[in-house]
């Protein structure tokens, strides 16, 4: 097989060497406040993640905030629940239900999540609402940035920094709330007398939020999300999008409001380019889906406006599918194919996780116990000709209230304790108790070796609950 083998052309002697850059510079997006159904949806979910965020830390619950993640005493409370890390199966369980829940309504209808609930999304809408109010709106912020500093831009940029930073900080701060009592950093915070791991967190988280927000913003969404890269592996033609629907808008062009779309040969598109000024990651949503979509609708609300001013009908940009746009369906056709096998699979394994998820949440025994030979006693004989093991036995109580155990134990004839008649525990305590199992000579008969035995743990009360853990008794020879 022949080869053909590229031979590079020297440089000519009088040309100059020329620097070519491998990567594009990309250009700063100054996206345009718009105002709508869709805009006063997604300002309603920054409010509520907000809200949630930042209020759970304050929230009292039983004396400790309401969600605190204590990881130096190893127990995290969430409301009533107290978990300890033998309970990490809840969070494999809570990390596979997001996970179809994002396939669920991923296919259903897009990009649902990083449209609205993303903390990405949500903190880029709060820095641009500041960066808005400071600096003006798209075409003045344009003017400020391509303009020589003065004091006014000084000033300007001096204050959307300034509010950034507080935010950042503020939020920083509440992140480190979810692992420290937030009362006692508040506390902290007033003589700055954070830990390592205090500082270190508030200002990570705060950096993170600062520059994700303020500088990176579609870039974060664009190159460093994996979500926008296998969205299509569940998105089908009956996906509801953001789409244009080019049969109804194009031709485009500029006309008068009066002018006879007819006879001037034009589609309903003024080619006007708002939905491009609105759009946080700097797309035109005319040119087809895209992965750089997040699916804000900011286009669909900028869109929805013209054709008010136009007198014409809405949607020309909506939500709709790929299959629904080429066809011409209705809004009734297109949320008929919802229930298709995919979405189908996606619900029924979803509704199944969550329910074994909810019913071994309240199935869940508020008492923890682990049982472990002491190794470093073998088994003896004591006084009587009695064999004695001995054991420890870790006691964790799992809810709020003091709690007082009783243990008990069987499988050998003549099995007895040497245990405490009963141990008491403070709230989400847990504690280390030894004891010695004794069995009479003649329990030895049984045979030399290791020989399977239960201990059972119980209290009573509004919490009673009964856990029981097998061993082994060794018989010497």
């Amino acid at each position: 097989m022949n080869r053909i083998i590229p031979i590079r052309a020297e440089p000519a002697a009088d040309e100059a060497p020329r620097s070519v850059s491998l990567y594009e510079k990309q250009p700063k997006i100054y996206p345009r406040s718009v105002h709508g159904w869709f805009a006063r949806w997604r300002w309603a979910l920054v409010w509520i993640t907000q809200l949630v965020f930042y209020g759970l830390p304050w929230l009292p619950w039983h004396g400790r905030p309401a969600v605190l993640f204590d990881l130096a005493a190893r127990r995290f409370y969430i409301f009533d629940l107290v978990l300890y890390p033998q309970d990490f199966i809840y969070l494999t369980g809570l990390l596979v239900l997001s996970a179809y829940g994002l396939f669920f309504f991923t296919a259903v209808g897009g990009r649902l999540w990083c449209g609205y609930a993303c903390p990405q999304t949500v903190y880029t809408e709060i820095f641009l609402w500041v960066e808005h109010h400071t600096e003006g709106e798209r075409g003045a912020r344009i003017k400020l940035d391509g303009g020589p500093w003065t004091l006014e831009k000084l000033g300007r940029k001096a204050a959307k920094h300034a509010i950034w930073i507080a935010i950042a900080m503020w939020t920083g701060f509440t992140f480190v709330g979810y692992f420290t009592p937030i009362r006692s950093l508040w506390a902290e915070a007033f003589t700055l007398n954070f830990g390592p791991w205090e500082w270190f967190w508030v200002n990570f988280y705060a950096f993170a939020t600062y520059g994700n927000a303020g500088f990176m913003r579609e870039q974060v969404c664009k190159y460093m999300c994996p979500y926008a890269r296998f969205q299509s592996a569940m998105f089908d033609r009956d996906t509801l999008i953001v789409s244009y629907d080019a049969g109804r808008g194009d031709p485009r062009g500029p006309r008068a409001r009066s002018a006879d779309l007819q006879q001037a040969g034009l589609g309903h598109c003024i080619d006007c380019g708002l939905c491009v000024h609105v759009c946080p990651v700097g797309i035109d949503i005319r040119n087809g889906l895209q992965y750089e979509c997040i699916a804000c609708t900011a286009c669909i609300d900028a869109c929805d406006g013209v054709m008010d001013k136009m007198h014409y009908p809405r949607g020309l940009i909506r939500y709709a599918t790929e299959n629904g746009v080429e066809r011409g369906w209705a809004k009734a056709q297109m949320f008929g194919r919802i229930l298709r096998p995919r979405v189908l699979i996606y619900g029924a394994v979803l509704v199944a996780i969550s329910t074994a998820f909810l019913v071994s949440l309240s199935w869940r025994s508020v008492l923890k116990v682990d049982v472990v030979r002491d190794r470093a006693s073998l088994a003896r004989l004591v006084d009587g000709g009695k064999i004695e093991n001995v054991y420890r036995i870790q006691l964790m109580n799992a809810t709020e209230r003091p709690q007082r155990y009783t243990i008990a134990a069987q499988g050998l004839a003549g099995l007895e304790l040497s245990a405490p008649p009963a141990v008491e525990l403070a709230p989400a305590q847990a504690r280390w108790v030894t004891l010695a199992a004794r069995v009479p000579p003649e329990s030895a008969q049984a045979g030399p070796g290791a020989h399977p035995i239960r201990f059972q743990i119980s209290t009573a009360g509004d919490a009673a609950a009964t856990v029981s853990e097998k061993s082994t008794f060794v018989v010497p020879r």
